[in-house]
Formats: structure tokens, C-alpha cells, sequence
């Protein structure tokens, strides 16, 4: 164990110094959202891959309905129907028009198209509002059509690669993935692509007083709330998260737990158990990993950090991978401070993103009193952040214990290490949970 007190920077960049990202793997699109692209991706069909209809309506020549109005409109002949995804297209010949879809191919000779609204739509009538439905008039697709306005020469079309064209960069390295992304990938006729997968994370927590949710509590128990806290903050940051139940205060039980889930491991997260306490599990079960029979090179460093909460840490990596695994304190908010501060940066790491933290920015202090500081320690407190102001307020006291506030907050609020106070209107740094 580190007898010295490390900064808040110091074990962060520890932490970030020993984490590589994953490696590449070839996936299905709907495995690989969230993942992030490690390839530039080429359009190797432009989009869309031929000039096609904007508008349900009728494809025609510019000079057939050249000056048409509703006194005089262009009678033309219809010749049929283009629907969308057709086989064998039509030619459009003087004086006529063929019906069309949207999203249908232009067929051959059309310059244009005249949406259904400004025509009689083959009634014979006044203007229509829609196309009748093929099964009802199939005359409607070989008589006449009565056009109303006119219609410059490219109207109503999207023309072939007006969205992308092929060998264009349709998606670079790095990008994230998300719903849009893969629709693109998919639209280019990608079925596969290779990207960092999402990290498997293991969040365990420790101590036999804890209770599933749902279970009836006995004397002296509590809810296990950090596992459920810690695992929806790593499917948050963009994991698979895989939460264990609470393993009692037990040394041999944690470590074959352990040992059981580093199979599906990419960061092992524990919580609780880290303190100086007389049960403190963890410590007891990882503090002499690294020695002796252990993997070489493997072993958890357990340490004093100047900051509060979430003094007490734990990191190093175990097994025969080296799986990196982060020990966080047992207090509900000083562990999810402190996996917003170190775990979060070591998943977005895994995944190879470059931006790994979370947003910071200047806020001025709206309390009613000072806030107090212990010197020397980097203090975060739970506070609301409002953007039309640029101010933020506390939220709740400074406990590592109160869960209440924690759920209302949307920010943590920074006092340095020389800060022992921080008065009203003073400008602080924020940074921006969510």
C-alpha cells in the first residue's frame, strides 16, 4: 500500500498511464452501435444511386407543360405507373407522362416532375389532393392527365448522388455510432464494421450487511444501491455493464468471485471495502495480489487520495490479462464521485474515444453562506448547474452519505486544494454530470 498522499491527477493519470484501448473487432451493424469506428469508410454506391422522385406525381417533358395553367393546362397522355423498386421503366415520349412514386427512378426521357397537387390527378375534375390507389382506378394509369402549372427541368427530383457520391469519406475514424451513423453505414450497403467493441465492465459491491432490492431488510442492513448506481454509470459511459450481487465481508469468497468474472472482464469495479476498517474485504483480499504466487506485474495499490469524498482507493490489474480492476470507496456518493471522476475516464479510454471526460465549465456560487474546505483536500460537492445564468447552487450537505442528494444533482462542484472557502458569487469550476 502507498503510504504517500496521492493527488486527484496523480491517480488519475496513473489509471490512464496502464489502460490501452480495446482491440479492433468485425461486427454486425446492430452489435456495433455505440462502438467506436477504428476505419474510414468510402461510399462505394453513391446515394441515392439514381435519379429518383421527390414527390408522388407525374414524370414529364419541360416542354410538354410549358406555360400550363389552370385556364389552359397540358393534356398529356399516360402511359402507366413507376412505383418505387419497379422493374423494366417506361419511356416518357412527346405529350405524355407516366405516374410516379416517391422515391421511384425517373424513367427514361422525363426531365421532371409535376407533383399530383397540381394536376387533375386523372379525373377530369378540378385539382386533386392525392393519387387515387392503383387498385381502385387502374384507368387513372393508362388515360389522360390535365396539368396545371408548369415545371422547370430538374423539379421534383433527387438526382443520382445529390446525398453522397461514391468513393466520398462517408463516415471517419473515431466516430461514435450511433442510430443515424448506422443508417448511413446500412444505406451504403455496409453489413460489417470494424470498430473498438464496448468495454465489459464488472461492478461488484462488498459487505454483509447488504440487501438485494426487493428483499426484506433484517437489523441492521441496507440496500445495495452502488452496484445498481455504478453499473447504470458504466452502461452511461458507453460499457456492457454485468452487475454482481453484494459478496459478503469475506477474503476468500471475494477473491474466487473475482477470479470467476475476469473472463468476462475488460475493468473490474469494486465498491466498499477499501478503508482502514477491521473488515475491510477488499484490501484484505487484493492487497497481496502481485506477491508470491500471483501473475507478475499484477497487484493493487491501495491509497490515501487528497480529496473528498472518495478518499480511499484502490488500482492496479489482476489475472493473467492484467484485467485493470478500480476499488472505490463504499460511501454511495463517494463512489459515484469517484467513478465519474477515474472509471469513467478509463471506459471511454478502452473504447478509444479521445474525449474521455465529462464537460467543465465556470459557474458562479449561488449559497446563502460560504462553503467550507478542508486544506489540502480537492473538494466535490453535488450542486445544480443553471446554463441561463451561469450560476450553480449546492445541493444537500457535504455527507458521503446522502444518496437523496445525489439524485438531484446534475453537477459537481470543485473546490481546489488551497480553497478553505468559497463565498457567495465567487466563480467555481462545475463539472457536468449527464
Amino acid at each position: 500500500m502507498s503510504s504517500a498522499i496521492w493527488s486527484v491527477d496523480d491517480h488519475l493519470e496513473d489509471i490512464l498511464a496502464t489502460i490501452r484501448p480495446l482491440d479492433p473487432i468485425e461486427l454486425q451493424l446492430m452489435d456495433a452501435q455505440g462502438c467506436v469506428l477504428v476505419e474510414d469508410v468510402t461510399v462505394p454506391v453513391a446515394l441515392p444511386p439514381f435519379d429518383n422522385s421527390s414527390m408522388d406525381g407525374y414524370a414529364v417533358r419541360v416542354a410538354d407543360v410549358q406555360g400550363a395553367s389552370e385556364e389552359f393546362p397540358a393534356v398529356l397522355t399516360v402511359i402507366g405507373d413507376v412505383a418505387a423498386g419497379a422493374g423494366e421503366p417506361l419511356t416518357v415520349g412527346p405529350g405524355q407522362a407516366a405516374r410516379i412514386m416517391t422515391g421511384a427512378p425517373l424513367p427514361p426521357g422525363a426531365e421532371a416532375v409535376v407533383p399530383v397537387e397540381w394536376t387533375d390527378g386523372g379525373s377530369g375534375g378540378g385539382a386533386a389532393t392525392a393519387m387515387r390507389p392503383a387498385g381502385q382506378a387502374p384507368e387513372d394509369a393508362s388515360g389522360e392527365v390535365r396539368v396545371h402549372r408548369a415545371a422547370a427541368e430538374g423539379a421534383h427530383i433527387r438526382s443520382r448522388g445529390s446525398d453522397v457520391k461514391a468513393g466520398e469519406l462517408a463516415l471517419a475514424r473515431g466516430t461514435v455510432l450511433g442510430p443515424p451513423q448506422l443508417g448511413l453505414l446500412a444505406a451504403i450497403g455496409r453489413g460489417t464494421v470494424r470498430v473498438r467493441p464496448r468495454p465489459r465492465v464488472v461492478v461488484l459491491s462488498t459487505g454483509s450487511e447488504l440487501v438485494q432490492p426487493g428483499e426484506s431488510l433484517g437489523e441492521g442492513q441496507i440496500y445495495d444501491s452502488n452496484s445498481h448506481a455504478l453499473a447504470a454509470a458504466a452502461r452511461d459511459a458507453g460499457a456492457l455493464a454485468y452487475r454482481v450481487g453484494a459478496v459478503t465481508d469475506d477474503a476468500d469468497t471475494l477473491r474466487s468471485t473475482i477470479e470467476d468474472q475476469l473472463i468476462r472482464a475488460d475493468l473490474l469495479v469494486t465498491t466498499g471495502g477499501v478503508s482502514v476498517g477491521a473488515y475491510d474485504v477488499v484490501k484484505e483480499a487484493l492487497g497481496s495480489v502481485g506477491e508470491g504466487e500471483d501473475e507478475p506485474g499484477t497487484g493493487i495499490d491501495f491509497r490515501t487520495l487528497a480529496m473528498q469524498p472518495g478518499k480511499p482507493q484502490g488500482f492496479g490489474t489482476i489475472g493473467p490479462d492484467h484485467i485493470p480492476l478500480l476499488a472505490l470507496p463504499g460511501n454511495p456518493v463517494s463512489s459515484y464521485v469517484s467513478f465519474e471522476l477515474f472509471v469513467r475516464p478509463a471506459i471511454r479510454t478502452l473504447m478509444g474515444l479521445t474525449d474521455i471526460h465529462r464537460p467543465r465549465v465556470r459557474a458562479e456560487l449561488k449559497t446563502d453562506k460560504a462553503l467550507t474546505s478542508i486544506p489540502g483536500r480537492r473538494q466535490f460537492l453535488r450542486g445544480a448547474h443553471d446554463p441561463a445564468d451561469g450560476s450553480v447552487a449546492p445541493v444537500g450537505g457535504s455527507g458521503s452519505h446522502l444518496v437523496a442528494a445525489l439524485a438531484h444533482a446534475d453537477c459537481l462542484i470543485v473546490l481546489p486544494e488551497e480553497v478553505e472557502s468559497a463565498e457567495p458569487g465567487t466563480e467555481v469550476e462545475v463539472v457536468l454530470l449527464g
